[in-house]
């Protein structure tokens, strides 16, 4: 088992490329699920949550070739089972999204109960209630959800809240049924978008990805789809953090300022300057970005901040900003809304010398201190990457272990933190 080998105190400076969003990229190949046509989809981050995603594809016969630098050829045409076992979805929640293709194109489906992130109670109620609104038979025995419809109609369906897989799993389902279909309180998420566009390529009439209410209009088939994964703006947030941490001058490449307005806005009033340069002609990142640079000449300020769906502050970024609260002048608030276990950092931060005190989805951190390096354990993706980010600005050595939660979502992140001047490497535990 790997663990990451920090030395801190060092001010990061130069530049850094962000890839295709995982998120994105993980429902964008289950989609060439709907197609017996090829699909090629490029920027494919290289984590290891799209490896379980083409173990998923080819257990279920899909022929899926990963070329070098992001790009994969999925073709779905000799795929002949419907069931996506245990062992794979208990790694990956977003295997569960596999649902709603096979269910559209092949009139049935067996999917496991998710497993992935212990960071709360994610019921999956929602997906397959929804599913039921377009006439499926759901039934749920030994640990796997059954899914029944020859063919499936239009409906009109009121997500209780906006969840993204069910948005997404409810999307694919739709553009094969038989007419209509209306999502209400839909997630909003770029990813989402992303998605929306990756499907109208492949022939889906679908209106208002974006907005609360999306609207889909059921086609017969769908043909080969050739897309570029929107870029990641939670790694890419995760790197202007990492700048304001060690109080540096980063610029990161492949950033959407659009898809991050929360965080930059807390970020600011921290105490960062933050601009978008202008790129040479042709250079612009991944996804469709272009760049942003952030400095931080300052102590950070502190902050007040409660996560919430899309266009709120993302829940995937709780934990890195909690880090970096650690280090402000005075002391900061956060407010969890979305996952009730998504504080599990705190106590390996305590271990650095971070002084945060918890009252229910509530987290006060009392900011000024010196944090000092200390072996500690990732719990989950996003809390993984907080401990790397503390261990940056803290005083001596800190080792990250479990990092292979670190390795499902952030690609060579050792490596692109060391080309800005980090001191970390990546050692067998």
């Amino acid at each position: 088992m790997d663990k990451i080998v920090i030395e801190g105190g060092s001010r990061l400076q130069g530049e850094v490329e962000v890839g295709g969003a995982k998120n994105a990229a993980l429902p964008l190949m289950l989609a060439a699920l709907l197609t017996d046509e090829p699909c090629r989809l490029t920027k494919v981050p290289g984590v290891a949550d799209i490896d379980t995603a083409g173990k998923l594809l080819a257990g279920l016969g899909a022929s899926i070739e990963r070329r070098p630098g992001g790009e994969v050829l999925i073709d779905c045409s000799s795929v002949d089972q419907w069931e996506a076992p245990y062992d794979l979805v208990r790694k990956m929640r977003a295997s569960f999204v596999a649902l709603g293709p096979l269910l559209a194109r092949f009139g049935r489906a067996r999917v496991s109960w998710p497993g992935g992130c212990a960071i709360g109670s994610r019921p999956v109620d929602i997906h397959l209630s929804a599913l039921a609104r377009l006439g499926a038979k759901i039934e749920q025995r030994h640990g796997y959800v059954e899914a029944d419809a020859r063919q499936l109609k239009g409906g009109h369906v009121i997500f209780e809240k906006p969840s993204v897989g069910a948005t997404e799993n409810l999307l694919m389902a739709a553009c094969l049924a038989k007419g209509s279909t209306r999502l209400e309180n839909a997630a909003r998420e770029p990813e989402i978008v992303d998605l929306a566009e990756a499907l109208a390529k492949m022939g889906a009439h679908i209106e208002g990805a974006g907005s609360s209410i999306i609207e889909i209009e059921g086609v017969e088939r769908l043909a080969a789809m050739d897309h570029e994964v929107v870029s990641d703006r939670i790694v890419a947030a995760t790197y202007l953090v990492a700048a304001a941490i060690t109080g540096g001058d980063v610029v990161v490449r492949g950033a959407r300022p659009e898809h991050l307005q929360s965080p930059l806005e807390v970020l600011t009033a921290m105490g960062a300057t933050i601009e978008t340069p202008t790129l040479p002609t042709g250079s612009a990142g991944p996804g469709r970005a272009g760049a942003l640079r952030l400095v931080m000449a300052q102590q950070p300020r502190p902050l007040q901040i409660g996560t919430a769906p899309y266009p709120g502050f993302p829940t995937d970024l709780q934990a890195q900003f909690m880090a970096l609260a650690c280090f402000a002048d005075g002391d900061s608030t956060i407010e969890e809304s979305i996952f009730e276990n998504r504080f599990m950092h705190v106590q390996e931060l305590a271990r650095m010398g971070a002084e945060i005190s918890l009252v229910g989805h509530r987290a006060t951190v009392r900011g000024a201190k010196l944090l000092s390096g200390a072996p500690v354990m990732a719990t989950d993706l996003r809390a993984s990457v907080s401990l790397v980010l503390a261990g940056l600005a803290a005083r001596g050595r800190t080792e990250v272990l479990r990092v292979y939660h670190l390795d499902r979502g952030y690609e060579s992140i050792e490596q692109k933190l060391s080309c800005l001047g980090a001191d970390i490497r990546r050692e067998r535990d």
